[in-house]
């Protein structure tokens, strides 16, 4: 007889709800169809009786931090604000479970992992909103834009309907295909993905666009944010003129290159702001700015507020 995996998650303040219910739901719904006990959980909180999600859904737990159960798995689940809630407590307890159990990650748990000093030369996933401040804090962890990792010590997923994937995939290998499907069939979830597909929609199906060189354009753009290229280089790099270049952004995207390229560098440096504890100087010239007063003048320009402000009114 097959015995039942236990998982624990442990829910960080303000962890995302989407990811837990589609974190916990493939594993009951696979005892349902399977007419077995495959999978039991338990959830645990920072104060051992609730945990709060970003939508203000309270959840009872069964466990604090100090006192998480012998296990098969071990899911730290966060939210959009875990760089709040990361303090020596939640450190220490992902540490001491690491020397006994499997430790994986939903949504932006990866980067209490990274931050507890686990992910170094491990791949890893997170939420795309992430990224950025993720990979200028750790460039030594080899982040990607796949909806989740499970071939590496510990496994990430991006959140969302990721988590479902992930869950689908570990469901699959340890006890088969046709367990996966009938639970995916009963979630009503027909486009399963597995561990390549990227996070977020591409720039062709999110806007209609099928011309390779205005993507490969992008592509440049988005790769070279620290030190950008000027339109004339792009359009010789892709074999194009400058003027076709223009045409191109004009025609698709209803703006110059120079603007778009400003506009993807603008939307990198809100996410460090508000991601990181970077200052705005360093931030200005991770973004590709030759100076913070002319960067505080552009973004100020896009968002209605300085960058300085930006950060306060995160804090």
């Amino acid at each position: 007889m097959q015995r039942t995996q236990h998982f624990v998650f442990l829910l960080v303040q303000d962890f995302s709800h989407i990811a837990f219910s589609c974190a916990v739901e493939p594993l009951r719904i696979a005892n349902l169809v399977s007419g077995k006990d495959l999978y039991s959980w338990a959830f645990a909180s920072e104060n051992g009786e609730t945990a709060t999600c970003s939508n203000g859904s309270v959840t009872l737990v069964h466990h604090d931090f100090d006192d998480i159960p012998k296990c098969d798995r071990l899911f730290v689940l966060s939210g959009i604000d875990v760089a709040k809630h990361i303090d020596a407590k939640l450190l220490g307890a992902i540490r001491r479970e690491r020397t006994r159990t499997e430790i994986g990650a939903l949504c932006s748990g990866a980067l209490v992992l990274a931050k507890a000093g686990m992910l170094e030369g491990c791949k890893a996933a997170i939420h795309w909103q992430f990224h950025d401040g993720f990979m200028e804090e750790f460039p030594e962890i080899n982040l990607v834009s796949n909806v989740f990792v499970a071939d590496d010590k510990y496994i990430t997923a991006s959140g969302g309907t990721a988590t479902a994937d992930l869950i689908l995939h570990m469901i699959e290998t340890t006890h088969g295909a046709d367990l996966a499907i009938e639970v995916a069939d009963q979630m009503v979830y027909n486009a399963v993905r597995d561990a390549s597909a990227e996070q977020r929609v591409s720039l062709q199906s999110r806007k209609g666009i099928r011309n390779p060189h205005l993507t490969r354009a992008i592509q440049i753009m988005t790769d070279n944010i620290e030190t950008p290229m000027s339109p004339a280089l792009i359009a010789e790099d892709i074999g194009i003129s400058t003027r076709q270049l223009e045409r191109l952004f004009g025609r698709h995207l209803n703006c110059s290159p120079k603007k778009y390229y400003v506009d993807l560098r603008l939307h990198r440096a809100r996410n460090l702001l508000i991601q990181t504890e970077k200052s705005v100087t360093e931030i200005a010239f991770a973004s590709g700015f030759e100076s913070p007063g002319h960067f505080a003048r552009v973004y100020r320009a896009q968002f209605g507020i300085t960058p300085t402000q930006q950060q306060n009114k995160i804090t």
